[in-house]
């Protein structure tokens, strides 16, 4: 079982099959492949597995989750 927690993306470079930046979890930032959303911008939120993001998250809906999952931290 996986579990995908929202990232937000602080870099965006390239173009095409070769898109890609950095996303930012919480503190700690990722180089992804941002191949299959060619539409990302600076400031969106994505789901990330294996380094590739595969999905765009409505931003209310990621600080939601994010506050949950603050919420549960000691």
């Amino acid at each position: 079982m996986c579990l995908a927690i929202p990232g937000r993306v602080v870099e965006v470079r390239g173009e095409g099959l070769e898109r890609a930046g950095v996303v930012d979890f919480e503190g700690v930032r990722q180089d992804v492949s941002f191949a299959y959303l060619p539409d990302l911008q600076l400031g969106d939120y994505v789901l990330v597995h294996v380094g590739i993001a595969l999905t765009k998250l409505d931003p209310a809906d990621a600080e939601t989750t994010l506050a949950e999952i603050r919420a549960l931290a000691p």
